[in-house]
């Protein structure tokens, strides 16, 4: 068989796409045992200051956004393979510290852990982009996609881990998690050995004139691609955050909202199978505006009623409207960057984006007890309007040409 130019690269992005779906198993495993444990470690050191309680998760996703920019950066510099494994070290790291706050019963020393988890989960977020680089253009989407489907086992890992290890270290509650998080760091170390550098693009004579990066992301297709991650992250973690309040407020129990989170996050990550198909099919910015329809059906849905079905469906089609409209975006930006604009392109949109998502989850309870659930699902139909408008003009713009093209 004669092989295509583009076939070879593809080779290797595939095999780098699936070693980083298996890290970010891991890696987005780390994240859900803050996720699962943080509140409940919260009141278990604080006791009378249970107020407090939410802080360590909310240290963590502050983490992730101050990581941004120094993990794209660090990956500049010194590669994927290494800078990728100097996060995994950091949540190693985090782990220990988490373990050694339990230990201590600090919780500032363990909040600072969770803070560190949280820094190395930039890392983990960079691995869409790095599953990109050497891939032909049909391929991106699919491999972003591979990357995104290890979130599925990561959904399993992190819980599992913490019904295995919380009760090791008994009377102490909860240390054997963090320690489990360093020892699965080491895990990932090993999975990132199998990571194999693009070589670089061959040098050229041309003279590239670096622009500001406010310059970078004034550029339309850069704003929209990022306009339209924002959107898609921010809204799915403002409803999901408040959802399982409504739900207990509605009288449903923990485990009808913890079901329900369950199925919001497959619909989150099993769509992963697919979406980079439909995107090589259809276009980015045809299965962007898709996702964001379907967020504006999980607010519809949610408005319609407040029985467990309503909850789920909103939920499900929340987590689907990420996927598109999180993968579309991400794939609109590798399509828009320039190559020797990569790593600050890249940076800046991480930073938007976990920036955006930190304050809607640290937002999300506040609007919950002072303008309810109703309110916030209403909010989402004017967030969504507008980007979902502007791919609207693009697509028309595209349609146009095609008839003039024909005519």
């Amino acid at each position: 068989m004669v092989l295509s130019v583009s076939e070879p690269g593809d080779r290797l992005a595939r095999r780098n796409a699936l070693v980083l779906a298996l890290a970010q198993a891991i890696g987005g495993a780390l994240t859900s045992i803050t996720v699962a444990l943080g509140g409940l470690v919260g009141v278990y050191l604080l006791n009378e200051n249970a107020e407090l309680a939410t802080l360590p998760v909310t240290a963590m996703i502050v983490g992730t956004a101050c990581g941004t920019v120094p993990a794209a950066m660090l990956l500049a510099r010194v590669g994927r393979k290494l800078g990728f494994m100097a996060g995994a070290m950091i949540a190693g790291t985090g782990g220990l510290v988490a373990f050694a706050g339990l230990q201590a019963l600090s919780f500032p020393i363990f909040c600072l852990g969770t803070f560190l988890g949280g820094f190395s989960f930039a890392f983990v977020q960079q691995y869409r982009f790095a599953a990109t680089e050497g891939a032909s253009a049909p391929f991106r989407p699919k491999a972003i996609s591979i990357v995104l489907a290890g979130g599925i086992f990561a959904g399993v890992i992190g819980p599992q881990t913490v019904i295995a290890t919380k009760d090791l270290f008994l009377p102490l509650e909860y240390a054997g998690a963090y320690l489990a998080q360093a020892v699965l760091c080491l895990v990932t170390i090993a999975i990132l050995l199998f990571y194999r550098e693009v070589p670089a693009p061959p040098k050229t004579d041309e003279v590239v004139v670096s622009r500001p990066v406010l310059h970078i992301v004034r550029e339309p297709a850069v704003a929209l691609a990022i306009a339209c991650a924002v959107v898609s992250y921010g809204v799915m973690s403002l409803v999901m955050t408040a959802a399982p309040l409504a739900m207990l407020s509605c009288g449903f129990t923990t485990a009808d909202a913890a079901l329900g989170i369950q199925w919001h996050v497959i619909a989150m990550f099993a769509p992963s199978f697919f979406t980079g198909a439909l995107i090589t099919r259809f276009g980015a910015e045809s299965v962007t505006a898709v996702g964001l329809v379907l967020l504006c059906g999980a607010g519809i849905a949610a408005l319609l009623g407040i029985s467990l079905g309503h909850f789920y469906v909103s939920l499900i089609l929340l987590g689907i409207g990420w996927n598109f409209g999180f993968i579309g975006g991400t794939t609109m930006l590798t399509n828009a960057q320039r190559p020797e604009e990569r790593a600050r392109t890249q940076a800046a949109n991480e930073l938007i984006v976990f920036g955006s998502v930190a304050i809607a989850s640290l937002s999300s309870g506040i609007l919950f007890q002072t303008v309810g659930w109703e309110s916030i699902n209403w909010a989402v139909m004017p967030i969504v309007v507008v980007p979902l408008a502007l791919l609207g003009l693009g697509l028309l713009g595209v349609l146009r040409l095609r008839r003039d093209r024909l005519a």
